[in-house]
């Protein structure tokens, strides 16, 4: 048998793969628990690229899947509190399997033959859950910072008094955004050739919204000098603080001055499948667009985000151009060749990891998962509290907390400069992973609660860490 031979053969595939499922499952049993691994195997950079090396070059003989599995960080393991990704439903990775293995792409109709369609509905199904009526549409695309930009492209295309796709831009655009918006909204204006011009930060209050009270005053002040404002980006929820903008107020603005109103609703938008929740993004159906991460609060593995259109027709509106080898009718809206309205041509079928679970769950499993994680950082919140030696930058509304050792006694000079060493210590460590960030100059602790497995001995145990963590780096200090 060749290389080449060997490479597709249908026996050797399906005994690797019925390994792989068995390592990947015992895998998942151990994670679940946080039984015989820590939540990752730190290793700085030049040890870990020295790690592979070895392996590359064949000195390290681990089985490829056992070591990429084994040298990685543990999602699904309940002391995982970082970053926003959530621990994916195995019947997903099933799905991803399915999908690279045909690896049909969904640019035009005849290579998406199942995608398209399984597209099609899952948006109407995340439309309806948002309150929008029948005439919404929408794309699944890769990640939310490309949705942010597609829903701009469209905003530009139906505010602009030009031709902007043919004529190219002319005037100064921009756009308004709270000062604690994702970086991919600030990205998206840089990339439309607006400049640092086009973003216009609205300051935000005690708890991180939003003063939708100043964006008269934003608007006013931009019309002075000539600058044309085409639309305002609400946050549902703010990255770093899990803040929720005022929907309700931003539409009343937008719609008092017929300007574009989009949502980006990357992590927070899921609310829309908790009853006990949902109110979080009450006026979110009055947006022109929303974009929301399946790989964030859903369940889903990266990446997998929903952008979802009030009116479907603008979602053509964002690219115009001849590919007369792909579309027999360039100037036909048909739902169904998805590169009309996407950056993606060659678009995986990442939609199936969507359908996977909700034609097998349904939507309750996104409820069960969403109301967990969320009550779970309400826990949180109370045990620190308790606690009194931690300073909260806000209540959480969300999975999002930001908190701080912050023991009487240690000067404001003392924390601040604690708190980084205080992460990198434990990340070194790895028992325990979260992340940190700065708000308005200072550095706090920061936990995003993902994971369902997560109980309140885990996150008590990571509390007397933190706290351990931190009176040994002052006696070392000392």
């Amino acid at each position: 048998m060749t290389k080449l031979q060997k490479a597709y053969d249908a026996e050797h595939f399906r005994a690797s793969g019925h390994q792989l499922i068995d390592q990947l499952a015992d895998y998942l049993a151990k994670a679940t628990t946080g039984t015989e691994m820590p939540v990752l195997p730190w290793l700085d950079t030049a040890a870990a690229q020295d790690n592979w090396e070895q392996h590359f070059q064949g000195k390290d003989s681990t089985p490829l899947f056992e070591k990429i599995i084994k040298d990685s960080i543990h999602i699904h393991h309940p002391n995982y509190m970082g970053h926003q990704v959530n621990p994916p439903a195995p019947i997903t990775a099933l799905a991803a399997m399915t999908i690279d293995l045909l690896n049909n792409g969904m640019g035009v109709y005849e290579m998406g033959l199942a995608g398209v369609p399984m597209e099609r509905i899952i948006i109407r199904e995340v439309a309806r859950k948002m309150g929008f009526a029948q005439a919404a549409d929408g794309i699944i695309t890769s990640g939310g910072t490309l949705a942010n930009l597609t829903a701009l492209l469209a905003a530009r295309a139906h505010q602009a008094n030009q031709e902007v796709w043919t004529e190219g831009t002319h005037q100064q655009y921009a756009i308004m955004v709270s000062e604690q918006a994702h970086y991919s909204v600030d990205r998206a204006i840089r990339i439309m050739g607006w400049g640092a011009a086009g973003i216009i930060k609205i300051p935000t209050n005690g708890q991180f919204q939003m003063r939708t009270e100043l964006l008269e005053t934003h608007l006013a002040k931009a019309k002075e000098q000539n600058v044309e404002v085409l639309a305002v980006v609400g946050a549902a929820c703010s990255t770093a603080t899990g803040a929720y903008d005022d929907l309700d107020a931003i539409a009343e603005f937008c719609t008092r001055h017929n300007l574009w109103f989009h949502v980006d609703g990357a992590h927070g938008a899921a609310v829309v499948y908790s009853q006990r929740h949902r109110h979080l993004v009450q006026g979110i159906e009055r947006a022109d667009s929303v974009c929301m991460d399946f790989h964030k609060m859903l369940m889903t593995p990266a990446l997998a985000t929903a952008l979802v259109f009030k009116d479907g027709t603008n979602n053509f509106r964002t690219f115009a151009q001849e590919a007369l080898y792909l579309f027999e009718d360039e100037d036909e809206l048909d739902w169904y060749n998805l590169a009309k309205r996407s950056f993606e041509c060659t678009k995986t079928m990442m939609v199936v990891k969507i359908y996977s679970l909700l034609h097998s769950y349904g939507e309750a499993l996104f409820e069960e998962y969403v109301t967990k994680v969320i009550d779970n950082t309400q826990l949180l919140y109370e045990l620190l509290l308790v606690d009194g030696d931690f300073e909260i930058a806000m209540p959480p509304q969300t999975n999002i907390i930001c908190f701080r050792w912050a023991p009487p006694g240690l000067s404001e000079a003392e924390i601040d400069a604690l708190t980084p060493r205080i992460r990198e210590a434990m990340t070194q460590e790895g028992t325990f992973y979260i992340v940190r960030t700065r708000l308005r100059g200072k550095h706090f602790l920061r936990s995003t609660l993902t994971n369902p497995f997560t109980e309140r001995k885990h996150l008590e145990g990571m509390l007397e860490n933190i706290k351990a963590t931190a009176r040994e780096l002052r006696t070392v200090a000392l």
